[in-house]
């Protein structure tokens, strides 16, 4: 890790153009469920998590790496395993997934992304706490510039949700790198004060888990720039709410 990681997190043009051919795909995926295409109501947490890994074959992905599926409570557990939860009206469901697509030589780069869609209604708190969690994740991503510390986009991630009331619920780090593998650096996290520089590719996924109630997180995947952060997954950052 010591030799090649450093090498393998800064990505050249073709490698960018891969991840974000990788994102495109899942963004498709994420239109699906966002506009009622992938059924939630009355399904299982794992009949659904099957239905996303289908669906990310067919837009072009050769592998699906996880299908993340939690619902109300469930979600609280910020990697949650699929199951037999079937989901309910008014509850919130969390979708966080990704696979590997084939790109220059042949060589799979990955995809990651997090939305959040209620069904029927979700509750009043939640609701106010997603407002509070878009703010802080597009905040983070507008401040992950070259020069920029990884620790200080994680700040700015927690941050806002401190000064919302939240912070003491988002637990985990703020993002990780992504390329041929899912999990690489660099990591976004504090005390990682490695500075951006352009070509590196990494996820910027603040959430909110409140144990026995619910859990919401937003994640995209982000490339430093030299112009600027660039934005590897466009589908709608609201939180949908299905009927």
């Amino acid at each position: 890790d010591r030799v090649v990681g450093p090498v393998r997190a800064v990505k050249d043009a073709a490698e960018i153009e891969a991840l974000r051919a990788a994102g495109a795909a899942a963004d498709r995926v994420a239109a699906q469920l966002q506009s009622g295409d992938i059924p939630l109501l009355g399904r299982t947490e794992a009949e659904v998590s099957a239905d996303i890994g289908r669906r990310l074959i067919d837009e072009g992905h050769h592998r699906v790496n996880f299908a993340i599926v939690a619902a109300g409570p469930n979600a609280a557990s910020p990697h949650h395993e699929p199951g037999g939860h079937v989901i309910e009206r008014g509850e919130a469901v969390l979708c966080d997934f990704g696979g590997t697509m084939h790109g220059p030589g042949g060589v799979g780069y990955c995809s990651d992304m997090t939305r959040v869609v209620g069904v029927g209604s979700v509750p009043a708190d939640l609701e106010r706490a997603y407002a509070s969690l878009l703010a802080a994740q597009q905040a983070a991503v507008a401040s992950a510039t070259v020069g920029a510390t990884c620790e200080s986009v994680d700040a700015t991630a927690r941050q806002a949700l401190t000064d919302d009331g939240w912070g003491e619920w988002f637990i985990h780090r703020t993002g990780h790198g992504i390329g041929i593998e899912e999990h690489e650096d660099p990591y976004i996290v504090a005390g990682n004060d490695e500075a951006l520089v352009p070509g590196h590719a990494f996820s910027v996924e603040p959430g909110v888990y409140v144990p026995g109630k619910w859990g919401i997180r937003l994640e995209d995947i982000v490339i430093a720039g030299a112009d600027g952060p660039i934005p590897c997954n466009e589908a709608d950052h609201g939180l949908v709410v299905l009927d």
